[in-house]
């Protein structure tokens, strides 16, 4: 899809969405499996502010913690997150599930810092009803732009490293469950759901037979 069909797609977009939500694209739609293209400011400042609070809202509303344009069918390498944590202490503290304040990502690439991986229950807005033991790295570098087109270099580590790598890999066509470990994958209203409260799911890796990193 070249540049001025998408901008055409994300402008309808905005027209039919209004102050309202975007459909979540779902697994099995093309869009998901494209290499986005990399943003360059086909969008005026204002339709762009538009796009991305339109992103917000549909994140915050699913609930979720972060939202790749491909996800509402845009293919743009453009991307949101924001995660004000779940409330549970120790959940928290051993998946170093630090705040993340809202922020936007435009052409995002990150490389890992480090060596080790850690492996946690994961979802995907456009997965729904499923959830999985994905090993990510602990620390990644991250860059892009933001939304005023200032450059990034950040290194981000724990829950925070782990959502930027979920929403980049989006970007480039990958979703969660290509790297998952597939025997822990777990219906999100049942036993996914139960694992994930788990603060490392050891007690899944021992029960349904799979590795931990």
């Amino acid at each position: 899809m070249n540049e001025a069909r998408v901008r055409d797609q994300a402008l309808r977009l905005l027209e039919q969405a209004g102050p309202g939500l975007a459909p979540i694209v779902q697994a099995g739609d093309p869009v998901l499996r494209a290499v986005a293209r990399p943003y360059d400011g086909e969008l005026a400042a204002e339709e762009l502010d538009a796009l991305l609070a339109l992103m917000f809202r549909t994140m915050e509303a699913a609930p979720g913690v972060g939202l790749a344009a491909p996800q509402i069918g845009l293919g743009w390498a453009l991307a949101v997150v924001q995660d004000p944590g779940v409330g549970l202490v120790e959940l928290e503290a051993v998946r170093e599930r630090t705040p993340l304040a809202p922020r936007v990502l435009v052409n995002p690439r990150y490389t890992p810092v480090e060596d080790r991986t850690v492996g946690f229950y994961e979802g995907c807005l456009s997965v729904e009803g499923y959830a999985a033991v994905v090993a990510r790295h602990h620390s990644v570098r991250l860059v892009g732009w933001d939304a005023h087109g200032v450059p990034f270099d950040e290194v981000f580590t724990g829950w925070p490293a782990r959502i930027v790598q979920h929403e980049t890999d989006h970007l480039g066509g990958v979703l969660y469950i290509d790297k998952a470990e597939i025997r822990s994958l777990a219906a999100s209203a049942g036993w996914g759901g139960h694992w994930a409260l788990e603060p490392v799911p050891r007690t899944a890796a021992a029960e349904l037979g799979f590795t931990l990193p």
